[in-house]
């Protein structure tokens, strides 16, 4: 029977949903598997995120950078990806199609979800508090700044920690549940390291970044009211602070408190806060134990820990972590969801729905990892995750088998935090090994921090902080799980060249 004039319809062999590392590594990837098919790309912004001067450092450690670009670049590189601007309104497992917000259908044979992850916020909907979690909204957190006396960071990740550091001229209180900074990457001794840094003056030499950024400005504001404005935006990527000034308005480089073991408890407006008659702390000031006095200034917002402690300041930075974005896909669709929020998939990518596929940060590895790799929504696995799954959509095309992907071996990561190079490898905090593990520390002030976690004489894994070299000598030692018992605390020597042992 003959429908009505119905929206314009597409079919695509493979369809892919989202325009971060993910989204766009796998439409790439499948590009070139495939020359001669349309590869959909649907995502809601007009800018995509692309993996640029990747160089793979050793076995499983990659670097690479990030550049926001425009559609169009895309499709000029791979002539038969076609991007479609919207956001998917609907996804019909049932009849392989989704509904995007202009009204059209795109039919799929197979479809990859990188829809990523939305942050966390400590409260929805409170003008002072922002959420930071792509260039938009660290261009909106710059423009607050220059107006702020004091600021408050919710939150212990990797932004948290680079927003404390490159924070200048503000006072800043950072609240952090865990008894250290930096608890995702580092235990108490890196955090010690780390946090000497914090308190020495910082050098004023900026290095030029990195990343071309394309702004959005112009076209997107049109299309954004208030309440949407939040929502969308690939990850902020290791150097996202770069090229951005983050000066508040006093004079004096960095003032930083940190209130350790404590969440949000309450959020006032300032109306709310005088009603309350509660009493809010001045800055804390350097350790002359003098009389706790309450704070003279009046605040556009006041915070209440669970600590009892009520601190008062121009707005709160929400750095609590992301939740993966499946809102767009659930209606109708009976996904297996991990613990966390995410899509469940196997190890080949693949979700609890035939013919659908996941990869970054909306996805939940779902299969029993290798005992030294576990996820982390990070963007090293957004590139992996993205790559592997279009590696399985096209094997599973062409009725092939595919082996898992060597990264999923071994966790490793580079990064920078403080402008130290930080390497995480394996079990890098001794996630989930028990108690019968031990570490060997070795650490030089102000240089390098080197922790390796050992288990039955076996390496399972390590953090390394500054230029140590160490890197690809520990990853075969993780890799191979060789018995190192007989090296005992030799293995950390300076003076002892490891790579003459194992190579």
């Amino acid at each position: 029977m003959m429908e009505a004039a119905r929206p314009p319809s597409t079919a695509g062999k493979f369809v892919v949903v989202g325009g971060g590392i993910a989204g766009v590594t796998c439409a790439e990837q499948l590009a070139i598997h495939f020359p001669s098919e349309d590869i959909l790309l649907v995502t809601a912004s007009p800018v995509i995120k692309a993996v640029t001067n990747f160089k793979q450092v050793s076995k499983v450690l990659e670097e690479f950078d990030v550049e926001e670009q425009p559609n169009t670049m895309l499709e000029n590189r791979f002539p038969n990806i076609k991007v479609i601007e919207s956001g998917v309104k609907q996804l019909k497992s049932k009849e392989h199609c989704i509904l995007t917000g202009d009204g059209s259908q795109h039919v799929y044979k197979k479809l990859c979800l990188c829809a990523g992850a939305k942050p966390k916020l400590i409260c929805e909907g409170n003008p002072y508090v922002l959420g930071i979690r792509d260039t938009d909204s660290a261009q909106e957190f710059q423009k607050q700044l220059t107006k702020a006396k004091r600021i408050m960071i919710i939150g212990n990740g990797g932004i948290a920690l680079e927003l404390v550091y490159e924070i200048e001229g503000c006072e800043v209180i950072w609240a952090i549940k865990d008894k250290a900074i930096g608890n995702t990457f580092f235990d108490a001794g890196a955090a010690e390291f780390l946090t000497s840094k914090l308190i020495a003056e910082k050098p004023e030499a900026k290095i030029a970044h990195k990343r071309t950024r394309y702004t959005t400005e112009g076209r997107k504001k049109e299309r954004q009211t208030k309440g949407s404005a939040g929502n969308m935006g690939s990850a902020l990527g290791p150097d996202w602070h770069e090229g951005l000034n983050l000066k508040g308005t006093k004079e004096f480089s960095r003032k930083i408190h940190i209130e350790t073991m404590c969440e949000v408890k309450k959020i006032y407006l300032q109306e709310e806060f005088r009603i309350s008659r509660k009493k809010s702390l001045p800055f804390p000031r350097d350790h002359h134990n003098q009389p706790v006095t309450t704070d003279k200034e009046v605040w556009p917002v006041y915070v209440e820990l669970t600590s009892e402690k009520i601190y008062g300041c121009d707005f709160i930075v929400s750095a609590t972590g992301v939740t993966p974005n499946i809102e767009p896909f659930l209606c109708g669709n009976n996904f297996d969801l991990g613990e966390d929020g995410g899509l469940k998939v196997d190890d080949h990518m693949h979700t609890s729905l035939s013919d659908i596929y996941a990869a970054g940060d909306i996805c939940t590895a779902s299969w029993q990892p290798s005992p030294v790799w576990q996820q982390m929504r990070l963007w090293t696995q957004a590139r992996q995750m993205g790559w592997y799954a279009a590696k399985c959509m096209a094997a599973a095309a062409l009725g092939q088998s595919t082996d898992m992907d060597f990264s999923f071996e071994l966790f490793a990561h580079v990064t920078k935090f403080f402008n130290y190079k930080v390497v995480l490898l394996g079990k890098y905090n001794a996630q989930g090994l028990g108690s019968d593990h031990e570490l060997m520390l070795r650490c030089t002030k102000g240089q390098e921090y080197v922790k390796v976690v050992m288990q039955n004489g076996r390496m399972m894994g390590a953090v390394l902080i500054g230029e140590t070299d160490l890197e690809e000598t520990f990853e075969n030692l993780i890799l191979n799980q060789m018995d190192l018992s007989s090296y005992g605390e030799d293995l950390l020597d300076p003076n002892i060249d490891l790579e003459d042992y194992f190579d």
